[in-house]
C-alpha cells in the first residue's frame, strides 16, 4: 500500500493533548505523527469502540451493522453473540464471525457463557463448558461473554465456574451481568474473575463495583438508557469506565452510535480525553484489541470529525483504509443465509384462555427505558369465568410461544404497555428468543403471533385485520435487508404500536425483555410466570 497522510487537529487521549498535526500512514499502520503549525477546522481522533453490544438486536447482520456504524466513526465492536447462540448454537456464532469478517469494521466476538440463559426456559441450543473451552481457544474469540448466572457464580456452581476457569486459563477477560448485586455477594462474584458490568441500578452500586476493581460499561441502548444517570463516572473514574449500546435498534443506530455519547458528554463539560478513554482506550486495553490509539506503529484506526461538540464524522479509517468519506462507504455488506428449526404449528384463541382460579393476580409491571419490571398484585377482570385483559386499567395479556417446538403457549398479564387496541409481537425475546406478544384481546394476539410464524420470524403489529410487519428471516433475529430499509420499516411498525396506545419509548425493544428471566422482578417465559428475585416459577393467582 502506498503511503499517504491525514491532517487536522489531533486529539491524543494518551498524552491528553490537542495539536495540529499530520499522520503518515503506510501498510495499514501509522508510520509517523508530525506536529505542524497550520490551523485546521477539523479534528482527528482514534476510532470509536462499542464495548458491549449484541449486534443481533439491531436486526442487521454484522456486515449490515458495519455499513451504518462506520458512518458514526465506529471502528470496532465488542460483540456478545449470545442472542443467535441461544437460537442456533455454535453454527450461529460461526455465522456472525463469517459475516463480520467480510467487512472492514473490526468485530471482537465473545464466547456466550449462558446458553440457555437459564434452565427455566426453552432455547434452540445449549453451549456447555467443553464448548466454551473450544471457543475460547479460537483467535476470533476475545472474551467470555456476560455471566448472567450471578447466583451460580456466588454459590460456585460447577459448570459456570468451569467456564470462567477456561477464560482465565486462556487469558481472556470475563464480562459480567449482575443488576443490583451488592455487598458480600458482589465480592464473591468479582473474586471469581468477573471484570465488567453494564447492569448497574444506581450510582452507589456502580461506585461500589468500581471500588472493588470492576469496570463499568455505561449503556445507552434503545430501551435501557443509562448515560444521563452514570455519565458522572467518566470524570470521576476515567480508567474504569467504558461506553456501550448493548441493544440498539436500527432506527437509533441510523441516528448515531458511540459518537453521539461523546458529543453529549462534551456538551456537559466532561473532559474529551476522559470521554475518549471510555470510548476507545479502556476497551482496547481491557480486551487486548488490535485497534490503534493514534500512536506510531499502531493500526491506522481513526476518524475525522467536524467538531468535538457535535461529533459529526467526516471520514473513518480502519487499518489505513478510508472506509467512509464524502457521505459514502467504500464497501458493501454481503448477504448470507442461516438455516434453523422453527415452530410450524399456529396457535389458537382456545390456547390463550385463562380460567379464573382466584380474584387477585400477579402482573408484570413494565417500566419505560428500563429492563427491570415490578411484581404487582391486582384484582382480576373476569368475564365468563376467565381472566381477560382490561385496557382501561392498562392491563394487557402477555403470551410467550415456544419458537422451536409446538408446545402450548404461556400466558400472563402485564401493565405499562398502554395498548388500547390491537396487539404487538416479535420473535426477538431475550434470551431464548421465543415468540412474545402483548395485546388487548386473544383474537389480536393470535393474529400477531401467527403472522410471525408465517414470516419465519420478525415483528408484527395488528389491529382489526391491519397488519404491519418486519420480516427477520435469519434466526428470527436479523435480516439481509439494507440498514436504511430496516430502519424505515422498524420506524413504521414502532409508530403503529404507539398509535395503538403504547406510551413506551421503544415498545418492541421493551417487549423483547419481558421474558428475560435474569432481570428482576417478574417475567414470563415459555414455561410460565417467573419470580426473578426467588429464581423460581410462581403462580399467576395470588388468591
Amino acid at each position: 500500500m502506498n503511503s499517504f497522510s491525514v491532517r487536522g487537529n489531533i486529539v491524543d487521549p494518551i498524552s491528553n493533548r490537542i495539536y495540529p498535526g499530520e499522520i503518515i500512514i503506510k501498510n495499514e499502520r501509522i508510520k509517523e505523527i508530525r506536529q505542524i503549525s497550520e490551523k485546521f477546522a477539523n479534528y482527528i481522533l482514534p476510532g470509536l469502540i462499542d464495548s458491549h453490544v449484541h449486534v443481533e438486536s439491531s436486526m442487521l447482520t454484522p456486515s449490515g451493522f458495519a455499513e451504518i456504524a462506520v458512518r458514526h466513526g465506529t471502528v470496532g465492536v465488542i460483540s456478545d453473540p449470545h442472542e443467535i447462540a441461544n437460537v442456533a448454537g455454535q453454527s450461529g456464532i460461526d455465522y456472525m464471525i463469517e459475516s463480520g469478517s467480510s467487512v472492514p469494521l473490526k468485530f471482537f466476538f465473545g464466547a456466550p457463557s449462558c446458553v440457555p440463559a437459564t434452565i427455566f426456559e426453552s432455547s434452540g441450543a445449549e453451549i456447555g463448558p467443553e464448548d466454551i473451552e473450544v471457543l475460547l481457544n479460537r483467535d476470533e474469540i476475545y472474551f467470555l461473554s456476560e455471566v448472567m448466572n450471578f447466583p451460580g457464580v456466588v454459590n460456585r456452581e460447577k459448570n459456570i465456574m468451569r467456564k470462567i476457569k477456561f477464560a482465565i486459563k486462556a487469558e481472556k477477560p470475563v464480562d459480567g451481568h449482575a443488576p443490583g448485586l451488592r455487598g458480600d455477594d458482589l465480592k464473591k462474584y468479582i473474586e471469581a474473575g468477573i471484570t465488567t458490568d453494564h447492569e448497574c441500578v444506581d450510582m452507589d452500586e456502580a461506585e461500589e463495583k468500581i471500588g472493588l476493581g470492576m469496570k463499568i460499561q455505561i449503556r445507552e441502548g434503545s430501551a435501557a438508557k443509562g448515560f444521563d444517570k452514570f455519565s458522572r463516572l467518566i470524570d470521576r473514574y476515567p480508567d474504569m469506565v467504558m461506553l456501550c449500546s448493548d441493544d440498539i435498534h436500527p432506527d437509533d443506530l441510523i441516528r448515531g452510535h458511540i459518537n453521539s455519547l461523546v458529543s453529549r458528554g462534551t456538551k456537559r463539560g466532561i473532559s474529551i480525553f476522559n470521554l475518549l478513554k471510555a470510548a476507545v482506550v479502556n476497551p482496547v486495553l481491557h480486551y487486548n484489541l488490535p485497534v490503534g490509539l493514534l500512536r506510531p506503529g499502531d493500526y491506522a484506526d481513526m476518524i475525522k470529525v467536524r467538531s468535538l461538540k457535535d461529533m459529526e464524522v467526516l471520514e473513518t479509517y480502519i487499518n489505513g483504509e478510508k472506509v467512509y468519506g464524502s457521505g459514502e462507504n467504500s464497501f458493501k455488506g454481503i448477504k448470507k443465509e442461516l438455516k434453523m428449526r422453527f415452530r410450524k404449528e399456529h396457535i389458537s384463541v382456545r390456547q390463550l384462555s385463562v380460567v379464573a382460579e382466584g380474584g387477585i393476580i400477579r402482573i408484570i409491571g413494565a417500566r419505560d427505558r428500563e429492563l427491570f419490571t415490578d411484581n404487582r398484585e391486582e384484582k382480576a377482570t373476569i368475564v365468563g369465568g376467565c381472566v381477560v385483559a382490561d385496557p382501561e386499567r392498562d392491563i394487557c395479556k402477555i403470551v410467550v410461544v415456544n419458537k422451536y417446538a409446538d408446545n402450548e403457549p404461556s400466558v400472563g398479564f402485564i401493565s405499562g404497555f398502554g395498548l388500547k387496541r390491537g396487539a404487538i409481537a416479535g420473535s426477538v425475546s431475550h434470551d431464548s428468543h421465543n415468540i412474545i406478544a402483548v395485546g388487548v384481546n386473544d383474537d389480536q394476539i393470535v393474529d400477531a403471533v401467527n403472522t410471525i410464524l408465517d414470516m419465519g420470524g420478525g415483528l408484527a403489529a395488528v389491529d382489526s385485520g391491519v397488519r404491519i410487519k418486519l420480516q427477520l428471516e435469519i434466526a428470527g433475529l436479523m435480516t439481509n435487508q439494507s440498514g436504511k430499509s430496516v430502519a424505515d420499516r422498524y420506524r413504521r411498525i414502532d409508530e403503529f404500536a404507539k398509535d395503538l396506545g403504547s406510551g413506551l419509548t421503544a415498545p418492541f425493544m421493551s417487549l423483547s425483555f419481558m421474558s428475560l428471566l435474569v432481570i428482576p422482578e417478574l417475567k414470563l417465559g415459555d414455561r410460565g410466570l417467573f419470580d426473578v428475585n426467588d429464581f423460581s416459577f410462581t403462580s399467576l393467582f395470588v388468591k
